[in-house]
């Protein structure tokens, strides 16, 4: 045994066999009536939801309303005060860290790396959980596929700190992608890109699930979630007010109750997509 793997054990206690892919349609991760507190409030509370296999989920919802809170109670990284989050069909706390790298990745919000690592090493970082494991011959091919799907082969040996936003944003979503797991949890992984790179992203969020993968996003971008997700919920003061289709949720009064602030949902004129959209009043003194 290498000393990697020892390493990895030691850090991370027992670790079960390696993880078979999903089918279609079953649930990965499932958060079941929980609640979090944080600071004294609750920032969610009786919050249930399933997340399967082949389906793009796009969580959204005002600031504040528990978006990015969700995200991370699924992947393990936010304690829960009441129900439980359960891990293909097991309760979240009876897997161990390296277990759960295994199973899903997750793309946080901000991407800070300590050391001068290069992108091409965050990148690598994503294979760790796969050390001394029959899916370590995969290194190589999972690093560079990564990298050309989000178009960081250009800076692939520049350091990560000297990166732009953007550029950061897109080796940490490569990263991501090198991991290979079954499940991807992405929070706001649009923010600091330009336009054809967050269309990218949610090109390669739907293609992860056309491939059998769940993938669970949060955006705030209402178009983007309706052009991209299977299901959209939309989360308010810490609940849910809706979960669904994007037909079925994305309608004018509950965007507008739920954002405080009136909103348009139309079809687009030439190919029918859902548009929403701030409703703006203009006047010939601010035009």
């Amino acid at each position: 045994m290498s000393s990697l793997v020892r390493n990895w054990r030691e850090l991370f206690g027992r670790v079960t066999p390696e993880p078979e892919s999903p089918a279609v349609g079953d649930v990965t991760l499932a958060a079941r009536d929980i609640t979090v507190e944080r600071g004294g409030r609750h920032i969610l509370e009786g919050v249930s939801i399933e997340v399967r296999a082949g389906e793009v989920v796009v969580l959204v919802g005002p600031n504040g309303a528990g978006k990015s809170t969700l995200l991370a109670a699924l992947a393990g990284d936010q304690p829960v005060i009441a129900g439980r989050v359960d891990v293909e069909g097991t309760d979240l706390t009876q897997w161990s860290p390296i277990d759960m790298a295994r199973r899903r990745a997750v793309l946080p919000q901000k991407h800070t790396i300590g050391f001068s690592f290069s992108a091409r090493q965050v990148v690598r970082m994503g294979r760790s959980p796969w050390a001394g494991t029959g899916r370590e011959d995969r290194d190589g091919a999972a690093i560079a596929a990564a990298m050309k799907t989000c178009d960081v082969e250009g800076f692939a040996n520049r350091p990560f700190a000297v990166l732009s936003g953007g550029e950061q944003a897109r080796v940490a979503l490569a990263r991501v992608l090198a991991q290979e797991t079954s499940t991807i949890l992405l929070d706001e992984p649009t923010a600091a890109l330009d336009l054809g790179h967050q269309e990218a992203v949610m090109s390669v969020a739907r293609a992860r699930a056309a491939d059998g993968d769940a993938v669970v996003v949060v955006l705030h971008d209402l178009a983007l979630a309706a052009a991209y997700a299977d299901r959209i919920v939309v989360l308010e003061n810490g609940r849910i007010a809706a979960d669904g289709p994007p037909e079925s949720v994305l309608h004018e009064e509950l965007l507008t109750r739920v954002y405080g602030y009136p909103v348009e949902v139309f079809p687009h004129p030439t190919t029918g997509a859902t548009l929403v959209i701030p409703r703006r009043e203009f006047t010939e003194q601010n035009r």
